[in-house]
């Protein structure tokens, strides 16, 4: 089989970093977006609330290596310990830009060479605290919202790219230990092999659904 290039977003560290690992242990070439630091040989310099950003990295990408086949939307930031009624506004839109817009962002800078292909994997990290259908606790308000939206998103791309080769699906990868969740039980590889399933679908796989664990989840 032709070998398949990869982007993964928040790549520097945690889930994303095992993303990556998982990815480019079945021989995929994998770019680690990262916002700063960094130094493996395909670490590419991405912020995903800004445009211009995503564009000179995806045009980086296509111009070494011609093709962006698999992207995994895995940057995100949350807005802690608020509540609805008192959450202050400018982090909740500081959060929606990162999870929803930085992955609207990044998939509109791809979906059109993955069209031309006739191939593509997008895969969204969502969370059960997106889900409206655990929604049962007013924590992370910025966080839950986003990550719920980035659900809605995942369901209009892949509406809209459907037939077209291109899957696109979103992940729960668990209660897993990062930055943001340090006490948390779940390792990285764990959390990660639910992401890398999805991007790694075969022709005719699932598209549109939300995933944890392999199996679908509630929306």
């Amino acid at each position: 089989m032709e070998q398949r290039t990869a982007l993964v977003t928040g790549a520097n560290r945690g889930l994303g970093a095992a993303i990556a690992e998982g990815l480019a242990g079945q021989g995929i070439r994998v770019w680690r977006g990262v916002r700063e630091g960094g130094g493996a040989a395909r670490d590419v310099r991405l912020d995903v609330r800004d445009e211009d950003s995503v564009t000179a990295a995806v045009r980086r990408i296509l111009d070494e290596d011609g093709r962006v086949d698999i992207l995994v939307n895995n940057a995100g930031i949350t807005d802690g310990k608020q509540a609805p009624a008192t959450a202050d506004l400018d982090v909740a839109a500081r959060v929606w830009d990162t999870n929803v817009l930085g992955a609207w962002r990044c998939a509109q800078a791809v979906v059109p060479g993955m069209v031309a292909a006739g191939y593509g994997r997008i895969v969204n990290i969502g969370s059960t605290l997106g889900s409206l259908a655990l929604m049962d606790r007013p924590t992370e308000p910025g966080y839950r919202v986003s990550k719920a939206a980035l659900n809605a998103l995942t369901r209009l791309l892949a509406a809209e790219l459907a037939g077209t080769g291109v899957l696109v699906n979103a992940a729960s990868p668990g209660w897993v230990r990062t930055d943001m969740s340090p006490t948390a039980t779940r390792g990285p590889a764990e959390g990660a092999d639910t992401p890398v399933w999805l991007a790694t679908l075969p022709d005719g796989g699932p598209t549109g659904g939300f995933f944890r664990d392999r199996e679908p989840l509630a929306w």
